[in-house]
């Protein structure tokens, strides 16, 4: 049996010792969590040929060239021309976003959404016109012969629209373009636009008369990526700048750009697939999800971090995904909005009400993701419900949370005193077992008495650790709330310019330390060394300290506001008996001396 070791023994650990250990190997995981995720964000090295798409684990992966041939068109009819003499642009817009649609490929030039800004202050856009010009525009087309494309991306479609263009009404407003070239080949694009973030679109291409396996494309990521991962540098630990999801069959999954194969060919029953970034998504929800086709995407662009040199530039993955029917007729809708649950929660994939696009919100940790979601429908109500302010709502949640908590810190210095009074009971059965070597069978008895006397005394040798347990998690999923909740982007407050990002300047991190200097100062330690106590008050302080340094500023906010209650709760509680006894404990302990053992000569 192994040997059992008194936490508040000196010399065989102490609770708060362990406590300090389990703080370290979560912060380390953490860092480490930190670390692998930003490693594994970096774009691989991209094939051009196609291969087995890992985000499709569908019934069918069908490579690319597999189709090249039924793809190509024949030109041996003749048939009228469609097509318009000039370029000319359309624009639907609504409270929600503004669309400009130009008719040449009849694809989109540009999707603003109203509701939200760049990182430089500009009406986002969803649509990066230097990307898009090299690889491609969003609702363009896609086939397996890039000289069928071209035609289809280039051609000058007649546009024709019903409804208000400038202020989409319940009836919705619809956008065609039509073109044919007169040797065969025939394109309908239909777009149907009403109040709500989701687009449906209706295409179709055929030449002779039989159905072209054309897709629906958005090929180059969501709008200024250069700039939102320069806004990211001080979000550290966020997800990958763009990454791959879908759902089938209920099941979510996520893939960041080194797991995703470009010019990969999946078919198969699809619930929903799209692209997204920290904050923003665009997905196909196809009509007849048992016939869907998509193909994905991966390039990789040279961008520029600091405006200021933009010849400075780094390689950054970009994904785009595009989305057909089987048959060759394709029917989809398209959600273009913000990661937000409540919007995204409302909105199910074609005969399946149980699954929504909620889940392209991803909190981080997949074990920590229900208790993220938790956290912020708990920051959400007490921002609509008690005060409109995210920074004051973080606030509030943590005074809650804390008081919460306040039963579990309770427990925690009644633990730790229960052990301090048995200390002579528990010296007294070492004392008698020194002389036997650990692999002694006797030592068996010895645990059996150290059993014997925890159960007596009502001792739980791991309440000091309890509630460490609960709150480091919590901790974790708090941050992931914090970074993946597009509500807190570029929110202010007070000297605080964007709760998603690092404090400028440094403030919160500067009262961190301080605040966990203070507490560690406050807290009793009855059963620590003291020259452990001293090495924890500054040890401490600077782990947290180099943690909340360049993460986002709502977790140092959160912490430093925990920081302050423990202080007041500490303070209070050491004005009772227990917190008395616990420093009296202490306090004889620090004034212990040590014994020097004279050796026999």
């Amino acid at each position: 049996m192994a040997e059992h070791h008194n936490p508040n023994q000196q010399g065989a650990g102490s609770d708060t010792r362990s406590t300090f250990t389990f703080f370290l190997v979560m912060m380390l995981a953490f860092l480490g969590w930190q670390f692998y995720t930003q490693k594994t964000a970096k774009p691989a090295a991209t094939s051009q040929a196609p291969t087995a798409n890992p985000v499709a684990p569908g019934p069918a992966a069908a490579p690319a060239s597999s189709t090249s041939t039924s793809s190509a068109p024949v030109p041996t009819t003749t048939s009228p021309v469609i097509a318009a003499n000039d370029e000319s642009e359309t624009i639907v817009e609504n409270e929600l976003y503004r669309i400009t649609f130009t008719n040449r490929g009849g694809h989109v030039l540009s999707w603003i959404l109203k509701r939200y800004k760049d990182s430089e202050g500009h009406p986002l856009d969803l649509v990066d016109p230097v990307v898009a010009k090299k690889y491609g525009y969003p609702l363009s087309m896609f086939t397996y012969t890039p000289a069928l494309t071209a035609t289809l991306n280039q051609a000058l479609y007649q546009p024709s629209a019903s409804g208000a263009l400038n202020s989409t009404t319940a009836g919705g407003t619809t956008l065609s373009y039509e073109y044919a070239s007169g040797t065969g080949l025939v394109v309908h694009k239909t777009f149907h636009f009403d109040a709500t973030y989701v687009v449906h679109a209706d295409t179709v291409v055929t030449q002779n008369g039989a159905p072209v396996r054309a897709l629906i494309n958005w090929p180059s990521g969501l709008g200024d990526q250069g700039a939102e991962i320069a806004a990211n540098k001080n979000r550290r630990g966020s997800s990958a700048p763009l990454q791959i999801d879908e759902s089938r069959y209920g099941k979510t999954s996520h893939f960041n750009p080194n797991k995703v194969s470009g010019g990969a060919t999946a078919d198969g029953e699809l619930d929903w697939a799209g692209i997204g970034n920290l904050y923003f998504t665009v997905d196909f929800l196809p009509d007849a999800p048992a016939d869907a086709t998509i193909v994905t995407e991966n390039t990789t662009q040279r961008i520029a971090l600091d405006p200021s040199k933009p010849d400075v530039t780094q390689p950054s993955p970009l994904l785009g995904i595009a989305l057909g029917d089987l048959s060759g007729h394709t029917q989809t809708r398209i959600f273009a909005g913000p990661k937000d649950i409540y919007v995204l929660d409302k909105i199910h994939p074609t005969g399946n009400s149980s699954v929504s696009l909620e889940p392209v919100v991803n909190f981080g940790w997949a074990i920590l993701s229900p208790i993220s979601k938790v956290l912020f429908m708990l920051l959400h109500w007490t921002y609509e419900h008690v005060l409109a302010s995210w920074g004051w709502s973080i606030v509030i949640l943590t005074v809650v949370i804390n008081l919460v908590f306040l039963p579990l810190r309770i427990s925690q210095m009644r633990s730790a005193l229960k052990m301090q009074r048995i200390q002579p009971q528990v010296a007294a059965i070492n004392e008698r077992y020194k002389k036997y070597k650990v692999t002694d069978p006797q030592m068996a008895n010895k645990n059996s008495e150290i059993s014997a006397l925890y159960q007596k005394e009502n001792v739980n040798i791991f309440g000091g650790c309890l509630p460490l347990l609960v709150q480091m998690p919590l901790l974790f999923a708090f941050y992931g709330m914090l970074s993946h909740s597009i509500e807190l982007r570029q929110t202010h407050w007070y000297w605080l310019p964007d709760l998603s990002s690092a404090d400028p300047y440094h403030i919160l991190p500067i009262i961190m330390v301080l605040s966990q200097f203070l507490v560690q100062f406050y807290t009793p330690s009855p059963g620590m060394d003291p020259q452990q106590a001293k090495m924890m008050a500054f040890t401490m302080p600077a782990v947290t300290g180099f943690i909340t340094w360049n993460y986002a500023s709502g977790l140092a906010l959160y912490w430093a506001v925990g920081n302050g209650i423990n202080i007041i709760q500490q303070l209070i509680m050491n004005r009772t008996s227990l917190g008395k006894e616990m420093r009296e404990i202490a306090m004889k302990r620090a004034r212990r001396k040590p014994q020097t053992i004279q050796a026999r000569r």
